[in-house]
């Protein structure tokens, strides 16, 4: 029986390693994900879609897809996919573009988001089920009918305390990483929409239809 709860010792405390990790590493790839897909500042967006104004005004379309293809930030990437299917007419290019936002930028990133909250609300509960096992062993020992063993029984009670605040530890910071994200993310929509208005003000005289 020691041995049993001995190799679930080890497997929560593996599993509980292996969403540790797991939860820093999709944390990482929102952040820098999120990090990517916009300007630092809507100064250097503004600057950006001043120098793709000055093309569209003077009806340069090759420059202004030249401009933006080298940059695979969001706000240059919708542009270029604007400008490329202007055809379409003012209000179903509108749609498009929000659709493309929402499918290439918004939905990766709740993807990975959606494994962040994954192991948010694991780490918990696979503490939980340490706490579980630990005590089991510490009321296995006391019923065992033999002299109690007081060091098995301390590390048992042990066992069950840290693998909880393993949990809690896993938890706790990727709540918090969650919450700047989604700020950032927030932030990341405002800033990409403002630039979006613009550019379809600038594209008003090339667009049919508007």
């Amino acid at each position: 029986m020691e041995t049993l709860f001995l190799a679930a010792g080890y497997a929560i405390y593996a599993l509980l390693a292996g969403l540790a990790l797991w939860g820093a590493y999709c944390v990482l790839m929102v952040w820098q994900r999120v990090a990517n897909t916009r300007f630092a500042s809507e100064e250097e967006q503004d600057e950006f879609l001043s120098e793709l104004e000055e093309t569209l005004v003077a009806r340069n379309y090759s420059a202004a897809m030249e401009l933006c293809d080298d940059d695979r930030r969001a706000m240059p990437q919708l542009a270029l996919y604007a400008i490329d299917n202007r055809e379409l007419g003012y209000e179903k290019l509108q749609h498009r573009v929000a659709e493309r936002f929402q499918q290439d930028v918004l939905t990766d990133i709740d993807h990975r988001l959606s494994w962040v909250n994954t192991v948010i609300k694991s780490a918990p509960m696979i503490g939980l089920l340490g706490t579980v096992v630990g005590m089991m062993g510490a009321f296995a020992n006391l019923s065992s009918g033999d002299k109690v063993d007081t060091i098995q029984m301390a590390e048992d009670i042990q066992f069950a305390l840290i693998t909880t605040a393993c949990g809690l530890a896993i938890a706790v910071p990727l709540v918090l990483c969650t919450a700047s994200i989604n700020i950032r993310l927030s932030k990341t929509e405002d800033l990409i929409g403002l630039g979006l208005r613009r550019l379809f003000e600038s594209l008003k005289t090339a667009i049919p239809g508007s």
